[in-house]
């Protein structure tokens, strides 16, 4: 694969909630529903991120997600799933999909976040990430990215092969792409294919309409537990039977085949092998469990990294509010963040700095687990909510959100801050802040990251030392502290 594999499209927070069922509510007759688990994942374009990368690929998601926790959140999950998120900025609500069940039963699907939204323009990188795939896969789920202008441009300039799997509210596909996926109902209300022939007759009507009307290379109509049946040139179809007739959850299972589908022609398969191969692939999903053994154990099990805190100013939907009231005044958002275990001058100088930088000010927090992993078990003094609530006290600090990963890069996804401040003498000392981690996932949509200067000779390890009595540690160099993978300031 010469590239990333890239995903396009609408990507929802799926949350199965399960629970015991033991008598019905006094005030209605309906179930009562306790809840003893729930878990979270990311649904539409970007489940089939998910699976993409768990079958070892780079993936690269082309989303959009609102300033509210849902959106946090499936920042979160993805990253830990390996997705690099480009997220388009988006109106309104992160759509939400909340199953309710018990014993295996879905007793009623709650939705949130309303009709879908047209989302922002993409920046360069983004049309840039594009062109360079090795394959595309577009998962439309009718809510408006496969409608954004600038990315159907690129879509049907870029070079890869693209594959899409459309909705029935979403728009056409664009012009010569190499393999159209719509399930069966998707593909008669696509092409008002008429009641009264044989199903096979039926999908193939469909499969050649599409084909024809959205001038793509190939289509295939997946058939649920039959498989697939694959249009494409010539007059005769080809069908591809499942290789076990497997019953059980099929949430995810379209997704499934589309992502196989679209890997296998980055590798450089034919399309007739591609759509084996994720017919191969879908069976096995649904015959293994479905979503719920095969999403990787990290991404089920994933703690709600930046949604943590309380308050008026922590948690996501603190920062979330202020960035999109700054965003709709035209304003400049800042970000930065470490772990600032006993706040000190140095951290009040470099936050005091960054604040002056643009109109709000975000600080991203270690948490307690993330602090021990960087600085070891004794670490942090003090805990998350503490340190929350310093620096939201702060009037140079709009907001903190907490995320328990070595790095702030999902949150920073969810954020798209247009500045990102380092505290500490990169500048002086000879290092580029190019090369930093964050750099490269705040150029994703045209940030920048800087430096703003620190007092010297403020540290959390001296100050530690000191209160025990020891002997402070040497001041590093300048050359020293450029090499750290922490700001000097947030120490």
């Amino acid at each position: 694969m010469r590239g990333p594999l890239v995903v396009v499209g609408d990507t929802l927070l799926d949350r199965d909630v399960e629970g015991l069922v033991n008598r019905l509510c006094p005030d209605s007759p309906v179930p009562v529903l306790d809840e003893t688990a729930h878990a979270d994942r990311p649904g539409g374009a970007g489940l089939a991120a998910v699976f993409a990368a768990a079958q070892g690929a780079e993936v690269a998601l082309v989303t959009a997600l609102a300033d509210d926790a849902a959106g946090a959140r499936l920042s979160s999950l993805l990253t830990a799933a390996g997705v690099r998120v480009y997220a388009l900025p988006l109106p309104g609500a992160t759509p939400e999909k909340i199953r309710l069940r018990a014993r295996g039963r879905v007793l009623l699907r709650h939705d949130r976040g309303g009709a879908g939204a047209e989302p922002g323009a993409p920046h360069e990188a983004v049309l840039r990430l594009i062109a360079e795939a090795s394959a595309v896969l577009v998962s439309d789920y009718g809510r408006g990215v496969a409608r954004q202008p600038a990315l159907r441009a690129a879509l049907a300039a870029t070079r890869a092969p693209v594959v899409w799997d459309p909705h029935p509210r979403g728009p056409a596909a664009v012009p010569g792409v190499a393999l159209a996926t719509p399930n069966e109902p998707e593909a008669r209300e696509l092409t008002k294919v008429p009641p009264g022939q044989s199903r096979l007759a039926t999908a193939a009507r469909g499969a050649q309409g599409l084909r024809e009307r959205w001038r793509a290379g190939a289509v295939a109509v997946t058939l649920g537990g039959d498989g697939a049946l694959l249009c494409h040139a010539g007059s005769t179809p080809l069908v591809v039977s499942a290789p076990v007739n497997a019953e059980g959850d099929t949430c995810g299972a379209g997704d499934r085949f589309a992502s196989a589908a679209t890997l296998a022609l980055a590798r450089g398969a034919l399309v007739s092998e591609a759509v084996q191969e994720a017919v191969a692939e879908a069976s096995a999903y649904v015959a293994g469990g479905g979503v719920a053994a095969a999403l990787p154990v990290e991404v089920r099990a994933a703690p709600p990294a930046v949604l943590s805190g309380g308050g008026e100013r922590i948690g996501a939907a603190a920062a979330g509010a202020v960035v999109a009231e700054v965003r709709a005044a035209g304003g400049t958002v800042v970000a930065t963040g470490g772990c600032f275990d006993l706040l000190h001058a140095g951290h009040v100088a470099t936050l005091q700095a960054a604040r002056q930088l643009g109109d709000c000010l975000v600080v991203c927090l270690n948490s307690d687990t993330s602090v021990a992993g960087l600085k070891g078990p004794d670490r942090p003094v003090m805990s998350q909510g503490d340190r929350s609530r310093l620096l939201a006290a702060l009037s140079c600090v709009d907001a903190v959100v907490v995320f328990d990963e070595p790095t702030p890069h999902a949150a920073l996804s969810w954020l798209r801050p247009d500045i990102w401040v380092k505290g500490g003498d990169y500048a002086t000392g000879g290092g580029d802040t190019s090369a930093l981690p964050e750099a490269e996932v705040l150029r994703r949509w045209g940030g920048q990251t800087v430096v703003v200067p620190y007092l010297d000779g403020r540290s959390t390890t001296d100050m530690i030392a000191a209160a025990r009595g020891e002997r402070p540690a040497v001041a590093p160099t300048g050359a020293a502290r450029a090499g750290c993978p922490t700001a000097e300031g947030a120490r």
